[in-house]
């Protein structure tokens, strides 16, 4: 309509102006619709990924044992996170899988109007095209399977790495799982390569298809009859329909992309949410007349149901009140069977019947990353007394006075500043606070000192402790407490072999009576021992915090005591004392370091595992120029060259077709139709390879640059000193492994495509309507100050958005490592409710930064595309204003780049964010690769020889070491000789110092002053790798 009232030099002015105030308002219009429309798909999104977490968090809760090997924590950590989100991104765009082919319809019935039956030419090429794109979807598909599959290998064997990165220090075996995952990596990689050259080729006929469309069809329309004549209104007419193609033609490739790799996670979670649930009636709770509170008659247990055999035909029966004790050599089914009454194994026939609630102490002690008094309480309600007495009995007085803020301290991830014992006593009163009928212990003294084992059991276990007149089951290999004991039951090879009072078993001389020998030589308590502490006597937490330095008047800022807190314990980890007989660790007894009071508790002192942090402001340009050096600097101004010369090509397209339509017509014909053609298509054509190029250089510049991101961020890890484990939940490193990676190979250079196309694509439009009409030079200030700002406004808003969302997301994939870890306690007392409770309100945190991110963008997009509606207005004002000395051509030229704009502002403004957004991995990435390393692994200069050591002398000489700088030392001034070939005992109360010393010699802990020499080499002047490989250790906790 405008161009023909261009045309028409009698038309009235107004009604040119009434045109473009139409157009105006139709968009604007427009633009109201869709924002509704998409407010609604994202709610309905976020709604569905929240509603697929929960789900896997519900079933995880009660997968049984076999379930748990197929899927490890690293597989359903991805579900969470990677699979949740592409069904979240897929329902924004679903109503396309229609919408699109009804906008298709609509644009070819109008281009008929024009052009008539040659569209048929172009709808012929869109059809030729489908299967080719069809093709590109299925194989991006199968690569999209197996890159998920190596993934998943990735994060599992990272999970494992970071879970016992102590044991690979202690054994210098980094280097060797550096390279495997290094291994899965390439193969990442080599996928990652094989689509990028699908994304090429997709990029190369999307950006073509509605150019070779309109190719063929003005081709098919000159040459059909000479007397057709492709005037302005024809061909902007048309090519504005053409573009309007060409978001659907984009789209629908897209949207079923989104289909087939949402596809592929719907078989992903359908696998994990059909794992088989354990059967909640495998063990009846129903209270029986029979004075029995557990009841096993011919049971035979298995951990699967394909699995062999483990407890065959177990029958027993414990009367209620009773206390029986569980004995039996290692491997013998002791664990076994109390997994079995708590309904954790496969039944594969008899029954069991356990009367009343349970309360499970865990022979691993399983502990939550909250204060020592939530792990206490777990959940109930709190009764000060109740708990109070619980402390006494459980011996853990005195170890509140020793940690830095009492039961208000915060327990790191899996526990790591409380020692073996400490957690085990805390496992334990756990148990006796909820008061439960029935009490299932798996070996919960093996972890205390003897004294302290002796003190739990009268005050607790035994027939006078806390727990009597209900019903216990007692694993244990202390034998000194069986003389006290109701009942006990002998397990060999996962049978019963005997049951009867101590008396009677030792009479029938068998499997006990070996036993007995076995295990007597091992324990020493004395019987005439008193139970009760000396006033005087320090008792102190096994291991831990006993060298906790006494805060004295100039007491450090409480952020300071924190940091000092988190040094001390860091070293200790999950290191804690065993009973007396059973370390292996080194120290000096009289090296001992007494607290002479405890230190003032700090409230701000309390947090061992700090608050992630997130960066403020704006990304530095540090961070982008980190990420443009990874992919080259050379390789990065050639795209940006290729990007130019693809938008002058197009540039040059459409003004030579602005040019044809100018061509004079002579007796009803144009002449040079086929020179017209040919230039047409070479330019068009030109733009399509150009496209294609710099596609496909981008997509390996980003390769490359995540390649070396992720090398540099596992060398990192793999150097950093073990400090920074204790003190960092695994959930977070393995976040940056996991989502930040993932931003990395995959959606950055995809953003930094879109980027730059809607980036050059606005600049062009700018060019062309300046160049059509100058006037409208003299707007471009204005609308381009509104635009800037309300970018700004927004980008800086979407930016922390974006990160307080990263950050709120951390939490829940730690909650539910933990909730993994610990659902056999969680089941045994039935809190599955508050956890689930628990996991929702950490989703619901992250749903409070995600939501208003929504909205932000909706905000965003209808102010840009206001100042889009305005540049076609006023492309059009100006076009009727100056409509005397504009020829027709030009005008369909201006507004058909005008019409363009709305969407190219939009993208550009959403793709600047999102680079801004998604560039936060990098900087997330970059802060984990240059956190402080340790001593290199091997000193070129001063390597030890080979043969190095070979008599095995050990030399402490006034070596004195601290944990962190500014501390007071944990061993002063040691002194000690050991010769090659010598057995040495290292004894000493907990907290003596006997770990530090082990920690010591592989250097875990570097000295303060002094030396340790072995076999005359100084360890600290040689490579961690060279003086690692040489030493030995059993840890005490196996990996």
């Amino acid at each position: 309509m405008l161009i023909s009232f261009i045309e028409d030099p009698g038309a009235k002015t107004w009604w040119g102006y009434g045109i473009a105030f139409l157009m105006f308002f139709s968009a604007a219009l427009q633009t109201l619709i869709l924002h509704q429309h998409f407010q609604y798909c994202f709610v309905t999104g976020m709604r569905l990924r929240t509603a697929i977490v929960g789900a896997i968090y519900r079933k995880s809760l009660v997968i049984t044992n076999s379930a748990k090997r197929s899927s490890t924590i690293g597989e359903i950590v991805n579900l969470m996170s990677v699979d949740a989100q592409r069904f979240m991104d897929l329902t924004s765009f679903l109503n396309m899988l229609w919408s699109a082919p009804l906008q298709i319809c609509l644009a070819l019935y109008f281009l008929w109007q024009y052009l008539g039956p040659s569209v048929l030419a172009g709808v012929a090429v869109m059809i030729l095209l489908i299967p080719f794109n069809a093709v590109i979807a299925m194989k991006s598909r199968s690569l999209q399977v197996q890159q998920m599959q190596h993934k998943d290998a990735r994060i599992k064997l990272m999970n494992e790495i970071l879970n016992g990165m102590k044991v690979l220090k202690l054994y210098a075996w980094e280097p060797s799982f550096e390279q495997k995952v290094l291994a899965i990596r390439q193969k990442e990689l080599k996928i990652l390569k094989k689509a990028a050259y699908l994304n090429a080729l997709s990029t190369f006929t999307w950006t073509t298809a509605p150019f070779i469309v309109a190719l063929t069809t003005f081709a098919v329309f000159v040459t059909l009859d000479e007397n057709n004549v492709l005037d302005a209104q024809k061909a902007f007419v048309s090519l504005s329909l053409f573009n309007i193609l060409r978001f659907p033609l984009n789209m629908l490739p897209q949207v079923i992309s989104s289909v087939v790799q949402a596809t592929v996670s719907l078989k992903r979670l359908q696998n994990f949410l059909s794992h088989d649930e354990l059967d909640p009636t495998s063990v009846e709770r129903q209270k029986t007349g029979t004075g029995h509170a557990i009841t096993v008659l011919n049971g035979t247990f298995s951990w699967g149901k394909t699995d062999p055999v483990v407890l065959d035909g177990i029958s027993l029966t414990v009367p209620r009140g009773s206390l029986v004790a569980v004995v039996g050599h290692v491997g013998c089914g002791k664990s076994s069977l109390i997994s079995a009454l708590l309904g954790e194994m496969e039944k594969l026939e008899g029954r069991v019947a356990v009367e009343g609630t349970v309360a499970l102490v865990p022979q691993q002690a399983w502990i939550r990353n909250a204060t020592l008094k939530d792990n206490i309480v777990f959940g109930e309600s709190l009764n000060e007394h109740k708990y109070q007495q619980v402390l006494e009995n459980c011996a853990l007085i005195t170890d509140l006075d020793v940690l830095p803020g009492g039961d208000q301290t915060e327990i790191g991830e899996k526990g790591i500043n409380l020692s073996g014992g400490q957690k085990q006593r805390v496992s334990l009163a756990r148990a006796v606070y909820s008061d439960t009928d029935v009490y299932l212990l798996d070996d919960p003294l093996s972890a205390v000192d003897a004294h302290v084992a002796k003190h739990i059991f009268d005050k607790v276990i035994g027939p006078e402790g806390a727990l009597k007149g209900k019903t216990r089951v007692l694993v244990t290999h202390g034998i000194s407490f069986l003389p006290q004991v109701d009942q006990i039951v002998v397990m060999v090879n996962g049978k019963v072999s005997e049951m009867g009072s101590y008396q009677e078993l030792q009479d029938q001389n068998e499997a006990f009576a070996e036993f007995l020998r076995n295990y007597a030589q091992r324990d020493e308590v004395e019987e005439d021992e008193p139970t009760v502490l000396d006033e005087d006597e320090e008792f102190l937490g096994e291991d831990a915090l006993s060298n906790h330095i006494d805060l004295s008047d100039n007491e450090p800022s409480a952020a300071e005591a924190r940091k000092l807190f988190m040094r001390q314990i860091s070293v200790i980890s999950s290191d804690g004392e065993p009973s007396a007989w059973k370390s292996t660790r080194r120290r000096l007894s009289e090296k001992k370091k007494v607290i002479e009071s405890p230190p003032p508790t700090l409230p701000e002192s309390k947090r061992l595992i700090e608050a992630e942090t997130t960066e403020t402001g704006r990304v530095k340009l540090i961070v982008f120029w980190q990420y443009l050096k990874a992919v080259g600097p050379f390789i990065s101004v050639v795209i940006c060259v290729l990007y130019c010369c693809q938008n002058a090509a197009a540039i040059g397209a459409n003004f030579w077709l602005s040019d044809w339509t100018n061509d004079p017509v002579v007796n009803g014909t144009q002449h040079q139709t086929y020179v017209r053609v040919g230039v047409y298509a070479a330019l068009g054509l030109t733009q399509g390879i150009l496209v294609m190029i710099s596609a496909f250089t981008l997509a390996l510049g980003g390769l490359g640059a995540a390649r070396q991101l992720h090398a540099r961020l596992l060398d990192n890890k793999l150097h950093t000193p073990q400090a920074f484990f204790d003190t960092t939940p695994i959930g977070r490193i393995i976040n940056r492994f996991g989502k930040d990676v993932h931003v990395i190979d995959e959606v950055i250079p995809l953003t930094f495509q879109m980027f730059l196309a809607t980036f050059f694509n606005s600049l062009s439009t700018m060019l062309v309507v300046m160049v059509s009409t100058p006037w409208f030079t003299l707007l471009i200030l204005p609308l381009a100050i509104v635009y800037f700002f309300v970018q700004r406004f927004y980008v800086a808003t979407s930016r922390q958005l974006k990160r307080l969302e990263s950050v709120s997301r951390s939490p829940i994939y730690s909650h539910f490592s933990e909730t993994i870890t610990g659902s056999s306690v969680i089941r045994a007392y039935g809190r599955e409710k508050n956890f689930i409770l628990l996991n929702d309100t950490k989703m619901d945190t992250n749903q409070k930064s995600y939501y208003p991110g929504i909205v932000s963008n909706r905000w965003l997009g209808i102010r840009i595309e206001f100042i889009g509606n305005c540049i076609v207005l006023f492309a059009a004002l100006f076009a009727v204003i100056g409509r005397s000395n504009l020829n027709p051509g030009i005008v369909g030229l201006s507004v058909s780049y005008a019409l363009q704009v709305t969407m190219s502002l939009n993208w550009m403004v959403r793709m600047t964010s999102d680079l801004e957004s998604n560039i936060v991995a990098v900087e997330r990435v970059k802060e984990y690769s240059e956190t402080k390393t340790e001593a290199p692994w091997v000193i070129e200069s001063n390597r030890p020889p080979k043969s190095w050591p070979e008599t095995g002398n050990v030399e402490f000489s006034g070596y004195s070491v601290r944990y962190r700088e500014g501390l007071d030392l944990v061993l002063k001034n040691l002194q000690l000789s050991v010769y090659g070939g010598e057995k040495v005992g290292i004894v000493g109360r907990t907290g003596a110092g006997k770990s530090s010393m082990t920690l010591c010699l592989f250097r875990i802990i570097e000295a303060a002053e002094g030396e340790i020499t072995i076999d005359g080499v100084k360890i600290a002047d040689i490579g961690l790798h060279d003086l690692r490989s040489k030493l030995t250790i059993i840890p005490q906790v196996s990996s």
